[in-house]
């Protein structure tokens, strides 16, 4: 029996994360995306390839001379004409290089506006939502020239507009501007959350569960969920609010004690997601409370909830990390 106790403690030793704020996710992690300006890209590539694959025949393929290398400019015919190319060249279905031209960019981008199910991509001007996005990943495998996920998970954020991303955006950030002064005066040393789930499919509610194992151990802070929202300092809200949990969702958050916090976690929760259309829905309750933090992903990380929550209520890891 002594050894099987030792045993399950080493066990856990490995899986525990002491430091939460050093943890780095794998690379196939479907983070924090990022966008490409399709100018600036285009830009770069014709200036690596100044002479090479500058005319296109009609049928979209390159010039070429009689033993098959790319015409250069002095090569090309006069009186020719044809578009300048873009990044990265791509192939046709017989293996010839055929470089990107204007018109395939602007097509290439209202494509991945049609892609995306939940509307979360705009072709112009080109950017993502992050409140709408699914993080499948189908849009950065059409055109990864245009659109890479990284394993950044700090994501949360307490302004929605910020969760709209644009070529050029480095990292999403909390703004501590809009930080209520209650939230950091009263939670600073402890935080009880009760968790709705108002529709939703049971991922995100796992993640949310999952922040307080073995892995993460998120209590170590103070902060956990309880199962009355007598007891709760705040709820979190997972799903993207039925019908026929819309009363439910006000009676349980009137339950709540001032001051109190409101997190929406997960695609579902903050814009509806794949749902948002639906009849089956009633979002009215989003439109009268204003949420404090959210947490986009689908599903949440326990990272990104982790994290977040700590930078609203304006703590610091090292400064609260029990030793062990």
């Amino acid at each position: 029996m002594f050894r099987t106790k030792l045993r399950v403690l080493r066990s856990h030793g490995i899986q525990y994360i002491k430091h939460l704020d050093e943890a780095v996710l794998p690379e196939i992690f479907r983070g924090r995306p990022i966008l490409f300006d399709p100018e600036e890209t285009r830009a770069a590539h014709v200036a690596t390839v100044p002479d090479a694959t500058t005319h296109l025949a009609e049928n979209g393929d390159s010039k070429r001379t009689t033993d098959g290398r790319i015409a250069s400019q002095a090569e090309i015919p006069e009186g020719e004409t044809g578009k300048t190319t873009c990044f990265p060249e791509k192939h046709n279905n017989n293996g010839n290089s055929m470089p990107r031209t204007y018109d395939v960019i602007h097509r290439e981008l209202a494509g991945l506006e049609a892609l995306c199910p939940t509307g979360a991509i705009t072709a112009v001007p080109f950017s993502l939502d992050l409140g709408r996005c699914l993080f499948c990943g189908e849009c950065a495998r059409r055109a990864p020239h245009l659109v890479q996920f990284t394993n950044d998970y700090h994501m949360a954020t307490n302004d929605r507009l910020a969760l709209n991303i644009v070529p050029g955006t480095e990292s999403i950030k909390l703004d501590p501007d809009r930080v209520r002064r209650e939230i950091t005066r009263t939670f600073g040393h402890a935080l009880k959350l009760r968790e709705v789930c108002a529709g939703g499919e049971g991922s995100t509610e796992m993640e949310l569960g999952a922040s307080m194992n073995v892995n993460f151990d998120f209590g170590r802070y103070g902060i956990d969920f309880t199962a009355s929202p007598r007891h709760a300092d705040g709820l979190v809200i997972t799903g993207p609010i039925s019908a026929n949990m819309a009363r439910a969702l006000e009676i349980c958050y009137e339950a709540v004690a001032e001051p109190k916090i409101l997190i929406v976690a997960g695609t579902d929760a903050i814009s509806g997601g794949l749902f948002a259309n639906s009849p089956a829905i009633d979002r009215r309750f989003l439109d009268r409370v204003q949420p404090d933090l959210y947490l986009p992903g689908n599903p949440v990380h326990p990272l990104t909830f982790i994290h977040g929550v700590m930078a609203l209520t304006g703590r610091s890891f090292r400064k609260t990390n029990r030793k062990r």
